[in-house]
């Protein structure tokens, strides 16, 4: 594995479905999203959560993919932990795991022109 984002999953996506949280509480503070940098890195955000990432391609059942482990805030306090997204189609598919604490499986699809 690398430290890249397959091209595929590059860009800012759009979380449409979080198992873990309605669409009101993932969009509380703009709307959610994952992103996925060429150069591995990235960024999530949603309810009251802002977090970096470390991205590794993967693929998984012939779809390319990433694995990821991350750190950021939740209102303020530090948060932590590891996830994994692989492209179905034009979405996105995933999971999102806090160290000791919650998991959410996630859908994402591409930002449109019309969101910020």
């Amino acid at each position: 594995m690398t430290r890249r984002s397959p091209k595929q999953l590059v860009g800012r996506w759009r979380l449409v479905a979080m198992s873990g949280w309605g669409p009101e509480a993932v969009d509380l503070d703009g709307p959610g999203f994952i992103e996925f940098a060429a150069d591995g890195t990235g960024q999530v955000g949603f309810i009251a959560v802002t977090g970096w990432l470390d991205c590794r391609a993967i693929e998984r059942d012939g779809s390319p993919g990433v694995e990821f482990t991350w750190e950021g805030v939740d209102e303020g306090d530090q948060v932590s932990g590891r996830g994994w997204a692989v492209l179905v189609g034009d979405t996105i598919e995933g999971h999102l795991f806090f160290h000791l604490g919650d998991d959410s499986s996630f859908r994402a699809k591409p930002f449109t022109g019309g969101e910020s």
